[in-house]
């Protein structure tokens, strides 16, 4: 009688515990909802481990203190920036067609569109890696570089020479690397090396298992970007790492593109980097801001979108969602992890049923295995819509990009997944310019050319065991 007393109490209060919990998702923000059923199903089916897993990472929790040294810190640099930019007025004159991602891109993160940029667009692995080093030991002032993942590979030492020669130059080198992306050179003896050398390195987000209840312990600095001398700047989706990328070799090669960018839009970029590392070090290094980039006659018009948990991340989706909208004749995205909301893969759609060639490239392999069949939980609505997919197949399609019908295109460091739009921290760069977006266009084109498109007749007829994994990862796609 009393083990069936027991039993029944616990049942009751696990019960109680659930309903706690569902209430309490239900109670979240409605712009957090997309995401809501998802976790409901979760703590419904697994009562103790579900429970677990939405506490750890259900909500996006940043730390009181730290939200609020966050936004002090961002009004010190923004502040800083707008006063830069009052000492010389820019008059970039934006299209058009292209006003209202200006505006939005504008509002979110407090960043204008300049004109004067020289654009250089690196593909390769090996070409960025040189060019970068070869930026570094031009050097003459300090070397900003702020990466999510850091190798100690060829590539990794490559610029790590050119640091300490930098350095033993009397350049000032710092480089901020997230703790978890970079957790294997963070302990490394090439990090060792770089330090003796004189360079700063500092691990970004630092958490411990005791903050669990205060911060989400997988919150990242996804950015990639560098900064030489306030003058030259970079940003893409190339992480300092060869193509093999040795932690996943049997998906290599990593394909990327990144920009190389001389102009004003340099000092966007800086104020990003120093706002991540004022976080990180306490260090304040807003006077670098007065660094006033060259601008150039021929130059393109590029405007620099900061996104992160405190920086208002929805600007990011609205901002891709707002080019897919302006689309009328063509739409091309790249992106390893396609996992989109409700919202873009209703416009990504509606631009198809519009009469836009829509076109969707992702890689055929993707590393993470549950991300692969939840992307491919999207294609049918893509293919009916008459939408084109296409699956890259000469390894891991690693490239964030967007044109929209050859005068508009964006490159960025965040996936098309509710992590870079709500959870990371990123960095996406729009240019307002038909030759760029030509030029970015043709390297999709050779993208295309190692692809397999999806065929929608064949899709369709795809067996029921396999249609039933990938919408049941589909369901879950809120999560990842």
């Amino acid at each position: 009688m009393f083990g069936t007393l027991s039993g029944f109490t616990l049942a009751a209060a696990a019960l109680g515990l659930q309903l706690v919990f569902v209430v309490a998702v239900l109670l979240r923000p409605r712009t957090r909802q997309s995401s809501s059923m998802a976790w409901i199903l979760v703590i419904v089916a697994l009562p103790v481990a579900g429970i677990i897993l939405y506490l750890i990472v259900g909500e996006v929790r940043t730390g009181s203190s730290r939200k609020r040294r966050h936004r002090m810190i961002q009004g010190s640099i923004r502040a800083a920036l707008r006063r830069a930019w009052r000492d010389e007025p820019d008059g970039a004159m934006i299209p058009w067609s292209t006003e209202a991602v200006a505006r939005l891109a504008r509002l979110g993160s407090d960043t204008q569109p300049h004109q004067g940029n020289r654009l250089t667009l690196l593909a390769g692995a090996t070409d960025f890696v040189e060019t970068l080093t070869e930026d570094i030991d031009q050097a003459r002032r300090h070397v900003h570089l702020l990466f999510y993942i850091y190798l100690d590979d060829g590539a990794g030492r490559a610029v790590a020479d050119a640091l300490i020669r930098a350095e033993a130059r009397g350049v000032e080198c710092r480089l901020l690397v997230d703790n978890v992306g970079s957790s294997d050179f963070l302990k490394s003896e090439l990090r060792r090396e770089l330090v003796r050398g004189g360079v700063q390195v500092v691990a970004a987000l630092p958490t411990r298992i005791t903050q669990i209840a205060a911060i989400r312990l997988d919150m990242r600095n996804h950015r990639k970007l560098a900064v030489i001398d306030g003058r030259i700047g970079y940003t893409g989706s190339h992480n300092v790492a060869e193509e093999a990328f040795h932690p996943k070799p049997r998906f290599a090669p990593w394909v990327d593109a990144t920009l190389r960018i001389e102009g004003p839009t340099v000092r966007d970029l800086q104020a990003l980097f120093i706002e991540d590392w004022f976080m990180d070090t306490a260090e304040n290094l807003d006077g670098l801001i007065a660094i006033a980039p060259q601008g150039f006659p021929d130059g393109r018009i590029v405007q620099v979108v900061g996104t992160g948990v405190n920086s208002q991340n929805e600007a990011l989706v609205r901002v891709v969602q707002s080019a897919v909208h302006m689309a009328h004749e063509e739409l091309i995205l790249t992106t390893p992890y396609f996992v989109p909301d409700e919202g873009t893969l209703a416009a990504i759609t509606t631009a198809a049923v519009r009469g836009v060639r829509t076109v969707v490239v992702v890689p055929a392999r993707n590393d993470s295995p549950i991300v692969s069949l939840a992307s491919r939980s999207f294609y049918q609505p893509l293919l009916d819509a008459g939408a084109e997919v296409h699956e890259y197949t000469r390894g891991l399609l690693h490239a964030k990009t967007i044109t929209v019908d050859r005068d508009f295109a964006l490159v960025s460091t965040a996936n098309l997944d509710r992590r870079s739009f709500e959870i990371n921290f990123e960095v996406t760069t729009l240019v307002y310019d038909s030759d760029f977006a030509s030029q970015l266009r043709l390297l999709q084109m050779r993208y295309l050319e190692d692809c397999q498109m999806v065929d929608a007749a064949r899709w369709s007829a795809r067996r029921w065991p396999r249609r039933l994994i990938e919408n049941a990862a589909g369901l879950f796609s809120p999560l990842l």
